[in-house]
């Protein structure tokens, strides 16, 4: 077996379901979620019919490079999202079976393993198929803290040369998991010149980016950034978009990857090998999500609502403030973040994330100590009963 699976950690929930084993919560409580990042609202009816309108197309065999009716619709919808002046369908985008499979794939096909000090760089906190991507592509991970001084955005000029020139691959989540923080164009922009100057490839994890509570100012992207300062091609950019979060869909596995021409060219040959092409019933429905907008309108108007009530019912009695974009709070916890979150369950019968799961050990501290990460991805009602019973779980701690 490959040796590198030795350094994998345990996931997340893993240490999730064993803080919380031999806890008996109450029975009268009906158990509320909100650890499990896994959209509750419903799917589009009309993604729905065409699944169902297009399933004998199961019979045939599907290309790794999709149909260019796909391809031509995604880059469409970043353009127009993304103000972007032109996104070559044949070159510039590629389908993926959503965005978990793409970022471990990519890495492995990204990484020069003839460099046995290559690095591959991410935010801590972070979303650990990041760390379990580098360690399977034979780099090191190497973790940049995300500090409530820095509004949870890891401090880049802080981070010494020598390790820029080791960097091979530089993870980037905006809107960020879990806290929820945007990158802004002008923090994008440093990091692009960076790639440029020591030859490493940005991987911007961008799969909450339509879920943000104005309207007006959506949350910017790292190919807008980089048309902006002129790296028209996107060299060494790479984005990562997915239908989970934006249209409900989390089991269709439905997403993109779209930037460099060169580095997709590349990885199309890998994925041609790695077997993972996308249904032609999943083309086709994902094609028309993609081409709607009306309900991604309708699905940030529920989280608004959640958030709104769940962050009134809460600001007196937590340490609390609203997400930049995303559908996590991050709540800072008035005990350990593990005590915290056992006994919540214990009392309440709610889960959560303590944000060390979700974190490592870096220059003695560990970002995530102290926070939990709540998903308000169940329905309204739901939501605001756990607000509630949240403050009364603080009443027992004051």
């Amino acid at each position: 077996m490959n040796p590198f699976i030795n350094k994998l950690q345990p996931y997340p929930f893993e240490k999730l379901a064993e803080l919380k084993a031999g806890v008996t919560p109450p029975k009268h409580l009906q158990h509320i979620a909100l650890s499990i990042g896994e959209p509750k609202h419903e799917p589009p009816a009309f993604v729905l019919a065409n699944l169902r309108t297009n399933m004998e197309e199961i019979a045939k065999y599907p290309t790794t490079k999709g149909s260019d009716e796909l391809r031509e619709c995604i880059a469409h919808w970043l353009e127009k999202r993304f103000s972007l002046a032109s996104v070559n369908p044949n070159t510039q985008v590629l389908p993926v079976n959503g965005t978990r499979e793409a970022l471990f794939s990519f890495a492995q096909a990204s990484i020069d393993t003839s460099k046995k000090d290559a690095l591959v760089l991410s935010p801590n906190p972070f979303y650990q198929i990041y760390e379990g991507a580098a360690f399977l592509a034979g780099a090191e991970p190497y973790f940049l803290n995300c500090l409530e001084q820095n509004n949870f955005i890891p401090d880049y000029d802080s981070i010494p040369e020598s390790i820029w020139k080791r960097c091979q691959l530089l993870f980037i989540c905006t809107p960020g998991n879990p806290t929820g923080s945007v990158t802004n164009i002008e923090q994008f922009t440093k990091l692009i010149e960076l790639a440029h100057r020591h030859d490493f490839i940005i991987a911007s994890d961008e799969c909450y980016s339509e879920l943000y509570p104005d309207e007006g100012n959506p949350p910017p992207g790292l190919l807008q950034a980089s048309e902006i300062m002129g790296n028209k091609d996107f060299s060494r950019c790479v984005v990562f978009h997915s239908l989970s979060k934006r249209s409900n869909l989390p089991g269709l596995r439905s997403g993109f990857v779209a930037g460099d021409a060169r580095l997709l060219e590349q990885f199309l040959k890998y994925r041609t090998y790695h077997g993972c092409a996308m249904s032609i019933p999943t083309q086709l429905a994902s094609i028309a999500a993609w081409n709607d907008e009306e309900h991604v309108i309708q699905n940030r108007d529920y989280y608004r609502q959640k958030f709104s009530i769940v962050h009134d019912l809460l600001k007196d009695h937590y340490e609390i403030s609203l997400p930049d974009a995303g559908f996590y709070f991050w709540l800072k916890t008035p005990i350990v973040d593990t005590d915290f979150a056992s006994r919540l369950f214990a009392q309440q019968n709610i889960t959560v994330l303590p944000g060390r799961f979700l974190s490592r050990d870096i220059n003695q501290i560990n970002p995530g100590e102290g926070f939990v990460r709540m998903a308000m991805v169940a329905e309204v009602d739901e939501c605001e009963q756990a607000a509630h019973r949240l403050v009364e779980f603080s009443k027992i701690l004051s």
